[in-house]
């Protein structure tokens, strides 16, 4: 785990490595500091003059200033290395999520990865600024401060010999109550971001069904739930504070009576005012230092599940990955499913497709029927490669899908979803998604195509309007055709849409499907569509029952040898569809 982390702190190693060396520098000259100030009791003790005590606080006002000009730095550096690990972090794992697969993504919910993208790793950026400067300190200084106790107060130190042990076993069972807590906790977490992710965008739906407090009281719920997790952890953690003071103070109090008892006995032979003074200071170093260590574990069993967390998510290879020596050009259009049998989970009992057969000419128009769960869309993500066949092969211009790079291959096949999203910003930048290069006219064309041109002449900023977050101030029907053209500006061998005019009327519909028959015929269209008049005049028109396909033919060919396409044709043209096209 610390392995993969350690790859993120990359530039940010300079820094990392001077602040533990800066902090070293401060650390010796705090535990240098008392054993001067020991000296200079001793020499008042026995009648120094002022020169003596003037050039001993000039040593002492030099090593303070010089503590806090490197403790000062340490301080800078810690906080860009800290700031910098976490940047390169988040980076690391937003383009490893980028390059994951669908059944990647499918393995991580989007709540969970908002999660470790965002609290997981503000606790491994604290944890680790801690690590590079408090966990450096504390030991330091309680390794320094104890050898000088030994130093200067010899058998008086004995006394940590006995409450740092103490203090130690009573903190790893601590942490070892506390930490499956915290593991249980950061799991809730994502369940309750996928509560508000799942509620903010169903919203509308929340609303015209009045269940607004019906999802306060989850939310609610939800909540309180890791507030109880939380502060039974916490009060666990907490209950390292007191032992650590009870051990030290005791050790102090023991310094304190003995050491006085010693001064005073042996008149100052075995142990003199200078040495209790430095004693003192140095039970208090190590208090401090205890203290720092404290916090260091508490912040480090906090963060260790996000950590973990933060490496599955590096460490998860993606399922597709493009091959040695890839094929980098698309000859056509053609598509052929050779025996295609698949499965989203090698885990899964049934096959969401089975023994598909079909094979599609470049240029052709394909129409997809089918009742809901008909995989109808889990058969057309298999051409641009979104899943891996699990049986058999598909080939795009002749070739296994698995030979092409990845990029070449979804390059020349556009996708366009019934539920496609826009993202925020112009309607330029949006179609731009297909094209980044393409011109002003190159965008009217494909919009016109999409019969987008039209609405968007309306708007006082035309092409230049500003879209919000996920297309929220245009309509359905006007979102699916912005897609349509941004994926028509890809100019890709073969056009898939996936119940993408289902928000339409049946007018625009034929002329969205008018324009792709005249102007590129020789891209392969496939569409899938509830209504029969958006396949009605497609060359072939793919029947699909059950993950198989049960019938192929034209419209007249259905219509007079398939009763389920009859069915549907009939019912759809009693509930008053329009079924012609132009």
């Amino acid at each position: 785990m610390i392995k993969v982390l350690a790859r993120s702190i990359r530039e940010y190693k300079k820094a990392s490595i001077m602040t533990p060396l800066l902090v070293m520098v401060e650390v010796i000259l705090e535990c240098a500091i008392p054993f001067v100030i020991a000296q200079l009791v001793n020499q008042m003790q026995a009648g120094c003059s002022m020169d003596v005590i003037v050039r001993y606080g000039a040593v002492l006002i030099a090593m303070s200033v010089l503590s806090l000009i490197f403790g000062g730095a340490a301080g800078s550096t810690c906080a860009t290395a800290s700031t910098g690990f976490a940047k390169n972090l988040r980076r690391d794992m937003f383009y490893r999520i980028q390059d994951y697969s669908f059944e990647n993504i499918d393995k991580f919910s989007v709540s969970s990865l908002v999660t470790r993208l965002t609290t997981d790793i503000v606790n491994v950026q604290m944890s680790y600024m801690m690590i590079i400067r408090v966990a450096i300190r504390g030991p330091l200084m309680l390794i320094f401060s104890f050898a000088m106790g030994f130093i200067m107060g010899g058998r008086l130190a004995m006394i940590f010999l006995f409450t740092i042990p103490l203090l130690g076993i009573g903190l790893a069972l601590v942490i070892r109550a506390a930490t499956p807590i915290f593991r249980r906790v950061f799991r809730k977490y994502d369940a309750l971001n996928d509560s508000i992710q799942e509620n903010v965008q169903a919203m509308r739906v929340v609303k015209s069904y009045v269940r607004e407090d019906y999802e306060k009281k989850k939310f609610g719920a939800a909540a309180d739930n890791i507030r109880r997790d939380f502060t039974r952890a916490e009060r666990i953690m907490a209950i390292n504070s007191p032992m650590m003071q009870f051990c030290v103070y005791s050790g102090m109090v023991f310094v304190l009576s003995y050491g006085s008892y010693a001064v005073i006995t042996s008149r100052g032979l075995d142990l003199n005012v200078g040495q209790m003074s430095a004693m003192l200071t140095y039970s208090f170093q190590i208090l401090m230092s205890l203290m720092m260590l404290s916090m260091v574990f508490v912040m480090i069993t906090m963060s260790a599940e996000s950590a973990e967390r933060i490496v599955e998510v590096l460490s998860e290879e993606s399922t597709l990955k493009s091959p040695e020596n890839a094929v980098t050009e698309v000859k056509d259009g053609s598509i052929d499913f050779d025996n295609v049998s698949f499965k989203y989970s090698r885990k899964a009992e049934r096959m969401a497709l089975a023994d598909i057969n079909l094979h599609i000419k470049s240029g052709e128009v394909i129409g997809i029927l089918g009742g809901t769960g008909s995989s109808k869309s889990s058969l057309i993500q298999l051409i641009p490669r979104l899943y891996d066949v699990t049986e058999g092969s598909v080939k795009v211009g002749g070739v296994d899908v698995r030979k092409y790079d990845l990029e070449t291959l979804r390059n020349q096949v556009a996708v366009v979803l019934q539920k496609n999203v826009l993202f925020s910003g112009t309607i330029k930048d949006n179609l731009r998604w297909g094209n980044p290069n393409a011109t002003d006219e190159e965008m009217m064309e494909a919009c016109r195509l999409a019969q987008a041109d039209e609405f968007i002449q309306l708007f006082p900023e035309k092409y230049d309007t500003w879209i919000e977050q996920g297309g929220s101030n245009v309509s359905g029907g006007q979102k699916q055709r912005l897609c349509i053209a941004r994926a028509l500006l890809k100019k890709p061998k073969i056009l898939i849409l996936d119940d993408s005019t289902s928000a339409v009327d049946t007018r625009t519909d034929a002329l969205i499907r008018k324009g792709f028959r005249e102007f590129i015929p020789e891209t392969t269209k496939i569409i899938i569509a509830q209504r029969v008049a958006s396949v009605q005049d497609a060359d072939r028109i793919i029947l699909m029952e059950g993950g198989r396909i049960s019938a192929i033919g034209n419209h007249e060919e259905l219509m007079a040898s398939n009763e389920v396409y009859r069915e549907i044709y009939t019912s759809q043209n009693r509930a008053g569809g329009d079924n012609h096209v132009e």
